[in-house]
């Protein structure tokens, strides 16, 4: 896995020419994937995602957005500290390191920024899971179970054993595909030394959503039983394997 960078007069395009040597401007931009009949766009993370079929396969298009207060201000501007510290080049290569390790998530495509003075926006394109549904979508249609709920805690020891920190570990970021289950959006995550508190902090958060998202309607004491013990259970099993 190789990266390689090309720059023009807006910023830059860090991409990996071992999946597709072609990429430039244009595979940023929806409208260009629309005039060839080559674009969908569905939901998912602020804004959604537009999946779109290019020469490397189908992908995910994802424009960084912000949430909450500061998005009324800054929308989808983020404040320049260096090429290095973009969202889409930290998340490209952070990417690239996990898939190196054989850890499942998307393999990344190509990533983005544009620079405008003080500020820069951002794009990252990754390649498509196919046969998918996240897993809050199997929650809602009642199909998270303890089988289930055991893998995915299996899944997320995978990325804490290998130092990897999460930073919006929620049901909707954990995919449930025909042959495993991946974890998605790794905006603001990075490795991180081996630490009880970050891991604790994780699952707590992935607790929450799951919880919010009715995964066991019963209530709390129900909730714990039939979904959060087993998932437990897979993770201290994997992660002490």
């Amino acid at each position: 896995m190789h990266e390689q960078l090309r720059q023009d007069a807006e910023g830059a395009i860090l991409f990996d020419p071992g999946v597709s040597p072609q990429v430039d401007g244009r595979w940023f931009d929806p409208g260009y994937w629309r005039e060839r009949a080559a674009l969908s766009v569905r939901g998912g993370g602020r804004g959604g995602v537009a999946v779109i079929a290019t020469p490397a396969g189908e992908c995910v298009l994802r424009h960084y957005r912000r949430g909450g207060m500061v998005a009324r201000l800054l929308g989808d501007r983020y404040l320049w500290t260096g090429a290095d510290s973009t969202r889409s080049f930290a998340e490209f290569r952070l990417l690239q390191a996990m898939y190196k390790l054989g850890l499942p998530v998307p393999q990344a495509v190509a990533a983005r920024y544009q620079r405008r003075g003080l500020h820069y926006r951002a794009d990252l394109i990754t390649q498509r899971i196919p046969a998918a549904q996240t897993l809050a979508e199997r929650v809602v249609e009642r199909l998270l179970d303890a089988e289930l709920a055991q893998e995915v805690g299996a899944l997320v020891a995978r990325f804490h054993r290998a130092g990897v920190c999460h930073a919006d570990l929620n049901a909707h970021n954990v995919l449930v595909a025909p042959d495993a289950l991946y974890l998605l959006d790794f905006d603001r995550g990075r490795m991180r030394a081996p630490e009880q508190g970050w891991r604790i902090a994780n699952l707590q958060r992935l607790r929450r959503s799951l919880f919010k998202l009715g995964a066991a309607p019963d209530g709390e004491p129900a909730f714990d039983q039939q979904i959060w013990t087993p998932l437990l259970y897979g993770y201290e099993r994997t992660l002490s394997a």
